[in-house]
């Protein structure tokens, strides 16, 4: 199968979340399984890496007038070319994304020179994969001007990574892009007497797919559907929710070269010495030889939509009521890092913290932790609760999104984590609470650890399901 898969970020090229590794490794996972996969992104300033340039040269007229590209390669495998779009005037800025006035043509044009960059490649896809409202036009372009071309048998699957981030542009850009008007309308583009690129591919694309099964049903949904859940469920019977992979090979406790020691299911000893390592980086000084304590750990981004303020009130009442310890890793917003310094004033030796971005420390405090706080308000898919899983340190998450789907619950037979329902600090507490129970039962624990660590989170499952789903668009 041809496969062309457009993003406007992959790892390790260009990254701001999760799209750049969903952009990294499931055309990675489909090109192992025997298929011809050709990424096209944007040509950042900031992209470093082994690109070969071409003579290749794009060309696109719009109404504002005519845009030029050059194509650069990579290779990252057998069957794996990545495409660069090249035009600095567009990407050649500091950062990814921007609030400039021409952001709609810089990704405008960046849909339409991704589909133009096949034909001058001579790669006629069966299957053109988008991903969020970046590349929304292209599913508009494969409708419109590219549907005579070699391109025109494609079919086109559009994912939403983030439903909140959606694309909104005055209705000026219609006429701005050549856009048709006969598509502004309800059933279209138009959103709220605005452009909105995120429709544009809910409503062109053949097929819609989201990052986890839960997230694909609440998108549905007044309080998820962030004003598009109308035209979601008009096309419910095109959406598809699959659960994100992980890189096994990254994050794997027996071979992580980043922890202090490895460790497996059958052999946890080693997590005794991560833990160790970890409490001694966190300034946790209690002997923890002579009484243990469990620690819980996160690594978050400081925003409201990762529960923070849920932390900020629950954990008090861990520290005060049990003999626990809490460290945390991330930065964010100003006001959560304040509130985080104040918890570690006010419980020195039991509350750790470190803000900042640091993926060394985050693989240490996956290994080292013996329960992760994720109390999302809301998560599409989530990577961390299944890297905890993985390194054999249960999970307490939000019941929502991917969260919902990766975690089995402690009252059942193969429970693995925690979940609680509703978005409160008293509800993060009791959930914490039932930890603490299973904590004073270590042989109870060690078989939570090692159910969740015999879990299945590769990108090889996550791709067989998106190949099904292609194929059943090809008859």
């Amino acid at each position: 199968m041809r496969i062309l898969f457009l993003a406007s970020e992959v790892a390790p090229f260009s990254k701001t979340g999760g799209l750049g590794d969903v952009a990294k490794a499931l055309p990675a996972a489909l090109a192992r399984a025997g298929h011809e996969v050709r990424v096209a992104t944007p040509l950042y300033a900031s992209v470093r890496g082994d690109l070969q340039r071409t003579d290749h040269v794009l060309r696109l007229r719009f109404p504002f007038g005519e845009e030029r590209a050059g194509l650069a390669v990579a290779h990252p495998g057998p069957g794996h070319e990545v495409w660069f779009i090249d035009h600095p005037g567009y990407y050649g800025r500091p950062g990814l994304y921007g609030t400039a006035w021409d952001e709609h043509r810089r990704f405008g044009f960046f849909s339409a020179a991704a589909l133009q960059a096949a034909q001058r490649f001579a790669f006629a896809p069966e299957i053109v994969h988008l991903n969020d409202w970046q590349t929304g036009l292209a599913a508009v372009a494969l409708r419109g001007g590219f549907a005579g071309t070699t391109l025109g048998a494609a079919r086109s699957v559009f994912t939403i990574h983030n439903l909140a981030y959606q694309g909104n542009f005055p209705k000026s850009v219609m006429g701005d892009l050549g856009l048709p008007w006969e598509w502004f309308q309800a059933g279209g583009l138009e959103f709220y007497d605005t452009v909105n690129f995120m429709k544009a591919g809910i409503a062109f694309a053949d097929a819609l797919t989201t990052v986890s099964p839960r997230y694909a049903q609440e998108i549905q949904t007044e309080g998820y559907g962030c004003m598009l859940e109308g035209i979601l469920r008009a096309r419910a019977d095109r959406l598809t929710g699959i659960l994100n992979g992980i890189d096994v090979e990254e994050w794997d406790p027996a071979q992580d070269t980043l922890l202090p020691a490895r460790y497996d299911a059958q052999d946890l000893s080693g997590k005794a010495v991560c833990k160790a390592e970890l409490r001694r980086r966190f300034g946790l000084p209690h002997p923890e030889q002579v009484s243990p304590r469990p620690l819980f750990v996160s690594v978050s981004r400081l925003t409201h939509q990762k529960g923070v303020d849920l932390l900020l009130e629950a954990v008090p009442w861990l520290l005060s009521g049990a003999d626990a310890e809490v460290a945390v890793l991330g930065s964010g917003d100003s006001h959560y890092e304040r509130g985080l310094r104040a918890l570690a004033g006010r419980f020195p030796g039991r509350f750790g913290l470190h803000l900042g971005f640091d993926p060394v420390l985050s693989h240490q405090v996956e290994a080292g932790g013996d329960f992760f706080l994720m109390p999302s308000e809301y998560e599409p898919c989530g990577l961390n609760q299944m890297y905890s899983l993985r390194y054999g340190t249960p999970p307490i998450v939000r019941a929502t999104g991917g969260l919902d789907d990766s975690v089995r619950d402690a009252a059942l037979p193969d429970g693995d984590g925690f979940k609680f329902v509703h978005f409160r600090a008293d509800a993060l507490a009791w959930a914490m609470g039932r930890a603490l129970e299973v904590w004073r039962f270590p042989e109870a624990l060690d078989a939570m650890r090692r159910r969740g660590m015999a879990r299945d989170f590769s990108w090889r499952t996550s791709a067989a399901r998106y190949l099904r789903l292609y194929q059943s668009l090809l008859g």
